[in-house]
Protein backbone atom coordinates (compact mmCIF):
# COMPACT_ATOMS: atom_id res chain seq x y z
CA UNK A 1 0.00 0.00 0.00
CA UNK A 2 1.19 3.66 -0.48
CA UNK A 3 1.14 5.43 2.14
CA UNK A 4 2.02 9.29 1.37
CA UNK A 5 4.84 11.30 3.42
CA UNK A 6 2.06 13.67 5.22
CA UNK A 7 1.05 11.20 6.93
CA UNK A 8 0.38 12.62 10.14
CA UNK A 9 -0.99 10.00 13.04
CA UNK A 10 -1.64 5.98 12.54
CA UNK A 11 -3.59 4.23 15.60
CA UNK A 12 -6.43 1.88 15.84
CA UNK A 13 -9.90 2.45 16.45
CA UNK A 14 -13.59 1.34 15.76
CA UNK A 15 -16.03 2.80 13.33
CA UNK A 16 -19.23 3.52 15.54
CA UNK A 17 -22.91 4.27 13.84
CA UNK A 18 -24.80 7.38 15.89
CA UNK A 19 -28.09 7.96 14.63
CA UNK A 20 -27.57 7.63 11.14
CA UNK A 21 -23.86 8.99 10.76
CA UNK A 22 -20.79 6.94 11.72
CA UNK A 23 -17.29 7.98 14.13
CA UNK A 24 -14.43 7.73 14.66
CA UNK A 25 -12.98 8.18 17.85
CA UNK A 26 -9.48 10.25 17.98
CA UNK A 27 -7.33 8.82 20.95
CA UNK A 28 -6.63 12.02 23.24
CA UNK A 29 -2.65 11.79 22.72
CA UNK A 30 -3.07 12.48 19.39
CA UNK A 31 -4.59 15.91 20.34
CA UNK A 32 -2.96 16.44 23.90
CA UNK A 33 1.06 15.85 21.81
CA UNK A 34 -0.21 18.34 19.05
CA UNK A 35 -0.35 15.92 16.13
CA UNK A 36 -3.74 16.84 15.64
CA UNK A 37 -5.85 19.97 16.54
CA UNK A 38 -9.35 20.52 17.47
CA UNK A 39 -11.71 21.98 15.31
CA UNK A 40 -9.13 20.87 11.93
CA UNK A 41 -10.11 18.97 9.04
CA UNK A 42 -8.32 16.00 8.00
CA UNK A 43 -8.10 13.18 5.49
CA UNK A 44 -8.95 9.70 6.93
CA UNK A 45 -7.42 6.40 5.39
CA UNK A 46 -9.13 3.39 6.72
CA UNK A 47 -6.69 0.37 6.84
CA UNK A 48 -9.09 -3.20 7.61
CA UNK A 49 -7.54 -5.22 10.27
CA UNK A 50 -8.17 -8.99 10.78
CA UNK A 51 -9.20 -11.38 13.31
CA UNK A 52 -8.23 -14.70 13.43
CA UNK A 53 -11.65 -15.69 12.55
CA UNK A 54 -11.87 -13.80 9.20
CA UNK A 55 -7.95 -14.15 8.47
CA UNK A 56 -7.92 -17.34 7.05
CA UNK A 57 -11.27 -16.71 5.20
CA UNK A 58 -10.85 -13.53 3.34
CA UNK A 59 -6.55 -12.90 3.29
CA UNK A 60 -6.99 -10.85 0.10
CA UNK A 61 -9.45 -8.09 1.66
CA UNK A 62 -7.72 -7.88 4.56
CA UNK A 63 -4.27 -7.10 3.49
CA UNK A 64 -5.24 -5.23 0.68
CA UNK A 65 -6.72 -1.67 0.03
CA UNK A 66 -6.97 1.01 -2.76
CA UNK A 67 -4.86 3.68 -3.03
CA UNK A 68 -6.63 6.77 -4.40
CA UNK A 69 -6.24 5.43 -8.14
CA UNK A 70 -8.05 2.47 -6.65
CA UNK A 71 -5.23 -0.09 -7.13
CA UNK A 72 -4.20 -2.24 -5.14
CA UNK A 73 -1.19 -2.54 -2.85
CA UNK A 74 -0.09 -5.20 -0.57
CA UNK A 75 -0.01 -3.78 3.24
CA UNK A 76 3.57 -5.72 4.83
CA UNK A 77 2.82 -4.64 8.20
CA UNK A 78 5.18 -3.39 10.62
CA UNK A 79 7.81 -1.15 8.49
CA UNK A 80 10.45 -2.77 11.41
CA UNK A 81 11.27 -5.70 12.70
CA UNK A 82 12.25 -7.09 15.98
CA UNK A 83 16.55 -7.01 16.07
CA UNK A 84 16.26 -3.95 13.40
CA UNK A 85 18.17 -1.03 14.53
CA UNK A 86 16.88 2.56 13.53
CA UNK A 87 18.25 6.32 13.59
CA UNK A 88 15.27 8.33 15.12
CA UNK A 89 14.60 11.15 16.69
CA UNK A 90 11.85 11.59 19.91
CA UNK A 91 9.17 13.78 19.17
CA UNK A 92 7.05 13.31 22.13
CA UNK A 93 6.94 11.75 25.35
CA UNK A 94 4.49 9.67 26.28
CA UNK A 95 1.93 9.28 29.24
CA UNK A 96 4.06 6.86 31.31
CA UNK A 97 7.35 9.08 30.15
CA UNK A 98 8.94 7.28 27.71
CA UNK A 99 10.17 9.02 24.19
CA UNK A 100 8.24 8.95 21.12
CA UNK A 101 9.85 8.71 17.50
CA UNK A 102 7.70 8.05 14.32
CA UNK A 103 9.11 6.28 11.02
CA UNK A 104 7.68 5.56 7.95
CA UNK A 105 3.60 5.78 7.59
CA UNK A 106 3.42 7.47 11.22
CA UNK A 107 4.74 4.43 12.87
CA UNK A 108 5.31 4.87 16.18
CA UNK A 109 8.18 3.61 18.83
CA UNK A 110 8.64 4.12 21.71
CA UNK A 111 11.58 4.42 23.21
CA UNK A 112 12.04 4.70 27.07
CA UNK A 113 14.39 6.87 28.77
CA UNK A 114 14.72 9.34 26.00
CA UNK A 115 13.47 13.16 26.30
CA UNK A 116 12.08 15.23 22.99
CA UNK A 117 14.90 16.30 20.56
CA UNK A 118 16.91 13.33 21.71
CA UNK A 119 18.52 11.54 18.35
CA UNK A 120 19.30 8.22 18.93
CA UNK A 121 19.62 4.80 17.28
CA UNK A 122 17.51 2.13 18.86
CA UNK A 123 16.98 -1.13 18.37
CA UNK A 124 13.84 -2.70 18.23
CA UNK A 125 12.80 -5.23 20.99
CA UNK A 126 9.29 -5.66 20.51
CA UNK A 127 7.31 -5.25 17.22
CA UNK A 128 3.36 -5.16 17.03
CA UNK A 129 1.28 -3.89 14.41
CA UNK A 130 0.69 -0.86 15.26
CA UNK A 131 3.71 0.52 17.86
CA UNK A 132 7.19 -1.21 18.22
CA UNK A 133 8.97 -0.54 21.69
CA UNK A 134 12.75 -0.26 21.28
CA UNK A 135 16.12 0.57 23.47
CA UNK A 136 18.60 2.70 22.82
CA UNK A 137 21.91 1.37 21.63
CA UNK A 138 23.54 4.66 20.60
CA UNK A 139 22.90 8.48 22.00
CA UNK A 140 25.74 10.29 20.18
CA UNK A 141 24.11 10.79 16.94
CA UNK A 142 24.61 13.84 14.91
CA UNK A 143 22.31 17.17 14.66
CA UNK A 144 20.67 15.39 11.87
CA UNK A 145 19.09 11.76 11.74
Amino acid sequence: MDISETLQTLYTATVEQDDGTYQITVPDREIATGTLSEGETYRVALISTSTPDTEAADTTEDTQSPDHAGQQHEYDGPPVEEGEQRDVEIENLGDQGDGIAKVERGYVVIVPETSVGDRVTVEMQQVRENVAFADVVDDTLPEEV
